[in-house]
């Protein structure tokens, strides 16, 4: 990628798959700040400019541990995007992760070495 290039890597440091594309981005000298989710959160307008790059449904994950350790109420408040929004503020890891944003865009959810060498090739 081309100089002055800002790229961002939204999630939690325990997380595996964050682990991942944190160790290739390394090995791969590309720069990038961490936003850990859970020490510097995320707000509705972050969230809100990542919806116009990727779906709802793609951004919230109903596959995780902590999406099946909410209450029905919760998730039944998730059916609608305000209400999604409000529960990936309060509980960020029900977002996937990570979040990989370059100069402003969501570039990628999830980590996969291909996906991150066609960006960073």
């Amino acid at each position: 990628m081309a100089r002055g290039t800002k790229t961002v890597v939204y999630g939690i440091p325990n997380c595996d798959t964050v682990k991942k594309a944190r160790v290739w981005l390394e090995e791969h000298g590309v720069e990038f700040e961490f936003h850990d989710f859970k020490k510097a959160g995320v707000t509705e307008p972050l969230v809100q400019d990542w919806l116009k790059d990727v779906k709802l449904d793609a951004l919230l994950n109903r596959r995780g541990t902590t999406w099946r350790g909410l209450s029905d109420d919760m998730k039944a408040a998730a059916d609608t995007q305000p209400g999604a929004i409000a529960l990936m503020i309060h509980k960020p890891s029900v977002i996937k992760r990570p979040v990989l944003v370059v100069n402003g865009r969501v570039k990628s959810l999830g980590f996969s070495a291909d996906e991150y060498t066609a960006l960073f090739a």
